[in-house]
């Protein structure tokens, strides 16, 4: 049967997978869920022989049901080729008896290239099955890394436009750079004097704007999003999480249909979710660890049965995670209702008003196979050094926050079920916390007078692990963009650039 989507939030719309992507947002301000999971149809004996791009067409041709074959497989092609380095895509690297799935080969060294790489192309073809004719204005708050992979992905496609809104003073300085000396016509990155929380509020209230809506219109443009709250950025990540399991299953480290544990470093809940929706799909979980830094409102939640982001935001090293405001929960919120959109609707409203609300017992029992942990910067430290000094194994420091969390979650439960941890980007990304793991210092210390690329050719050769040509490639770039605006003024910044 057909995969279509609904609101969370109770507008009785149904959409094809096609107009969800393209609206990004249900019009009630929801997120699109699918009315039904499905089931893979290859087992894991066959699912193992295959390539990840085989495997990525068994996971998301249910959930894009009005996609041809021919379609979805030349944008899965079109996608996952030479800009990832390696052939795996994303492969496994085992250090210190855990299974590290590494989804930061992509053009950008983190696990958003993942999906952003093959957006691009289903949402042309998209707007092609919808007939539409306005251009497309892709709209998106970054945390550090979603931004950058948006922009490389969008960037001078045709019959588009990409924003991209950051916290100014809130990503790492690479992940800054990637982002303001992005080439094209047709991308404008903004910085702004706020936090995450303040940028995706900014989105947000923009996609939900009736009187922008019209003025977009009459103009011939219409907004979409390449955040995870888009069902089509959601649904590539799903494929990783099987393809990791076939992969573990050829080379003989676990046994067809063992349950593994999956730890997830988390902030707006997109990437475990879609663990969560691959355990319903098939997928043989134990548990899902979810991972918190010290923003730990996740953690909070999953222990309590209360979200309550009325707390102070902590800046981290590991930025991609400074999220109060867990956007993607609100898809398993509505799916612990039992697919209420009336009660998971009322909740969100709650939130809204309020800044917090509190689930059920009932609700809570629909969650009891997640787990949860969040670790200190000082945690991350630790973890870093530790791992790479007895294994040689370097990682950065949103993978620590998953090792670490998982390091404690091993020592409460005493549960050694073989464990997948998401290693979400490269330790390139932010070499200079990473080099104060190493030499024992606080993560953000700033005492070290070397520049951060400097940083990173010292780590290189301390780990036998050569830079990423993206990361060479970032050494010679121009920075392009230098607007930074207060979080009141982007709606200011968005009509400026599309002449409104």
């Amino acid at each position: 049967m057909e995969i279509l989507y609904r609101s969370t939030r109770g507008s009785r719309d149904i959409a094809s997978a096609s107009a969800a992507m393209l609206n990004g947002l249900a019009p009630d301000g929801g997120l699109y869920v699918p009315d039904h999971l499905p089931h893979l149809e290859k087992s894991w004996t066959e699912l193992a022989q295959m390539s990840y791009h085989g495997i990525a067409y068994e996971v998301m041709r249910p959930f894009l049901a009005d996609f041809s074959e021919k379609e979805l497989k030349a944008c899965i092609r079109a996608a996952y080729d030479k800009k990832f380095d390696t052939p795996q895509i994303a492969p496994i690297t085992k250090a210190d008896g855990r299974y590290f799935l590494e989804l930061w080969h992509g053009s950008t060294m983190a696990f958003k290239d993942m999906a952003l790489s093959i957006l691009p192309y289903l949402m042309a073809n998209a707007a092609h099955k919808q007939n539409e004719e306005r251009e497309i204005v892709i709209l998106t708050a970054t945390s550090g890394d979603t931004g950058k992979a948006a922009l490389a992905g969008f960037a001078d496609v045709p019959g588009t436009k990409i924003i991209v809104f950051y916290p100014k003073d809130g990503v790492s300085p690479i992940q800054e750079k990637q982002m303001v000396t992005q080439e094209g016509e047709n991308v404008l990155v903004v910085g702004i004097n706020g936090n995450f929380d303040d940028a995706q509020n900014g989105v947000k209230a923009l996609f939900t704007d009736e009187a922008e809506r019209e003025r977009m219109n009459r103009n011939m443009l219409r907004f979409s999003s390449a955040n995870s709250i888009n069902i089509g950025r959601l649904v590539p990540q799903i494929a990783y999480y099987i393809a990791a399991y076939a992969g573990m299953l050829r080379e003989g480290e676990i046994g067809n249909g063992y349950k593994i544990n999956i730890c997830v470093p988390t902030g707006n809940f997109g990437n475990i979710l879609a663990a969560y929706y691959a355990q319903w799909m098939g997928l043989p979980v134990n548990r899902l660890i979810c991972a918190s830094n010290s923003n730990k409102v996740l953690f909070d939640f999953f222990k309590t049965g209360t979200y309550d982001r009325n707390r102070e935001f902590i800046t981290t090293q590991s930025p991609s995670m400074d999220i109060l405001i867990s956007s993607n929960l609100e898809r398993l919120i509505y799916h612990a209702t039992g697919d209420s959109a009336e009660k998971c609707g009322a909740l969100m409203h709650q939130l809204s008003r309020d800044g917090r609300y509190d689930i059920s017992r009932e609700m809570a029992k629909e969650l009891t196979y997640f787990s949860a942990g969040y670790a200190t910067e000082e945690e991350c430290g630790k973890e870093i050094r530790t791992l790479f000094e007895d294994t040689g194994y370097l990682i950065d420091t949103h993978t620590a926050v998953g090792a670490a969390v998982h390091r404690k979650y091993v020592k409460e439960t005493g549960d050694d079920t073989a464990t997948l941890i998401a290693s979400t980007a490269s330790p390139y990304k932010f070499p200079r916390a990473v080099w104060n793991a190493l030499q024992g210092r606080a993560l953000a210390d700033r005492t070290q007078d070397a520049e951060d690329e400097q940083l990173a050719e010292q780590l290189s050769k301390m780990s036998g692990m050569p830079l990423p040509e993206p990361f060479l490639q970032l050494k010679r770039a121009r920075v392009r963009h230098k607007g930074v605006c207060e979080k009141d003024g982007m709606r200011a910044e968005v009509e400026r650039f599309l002449g409104l």
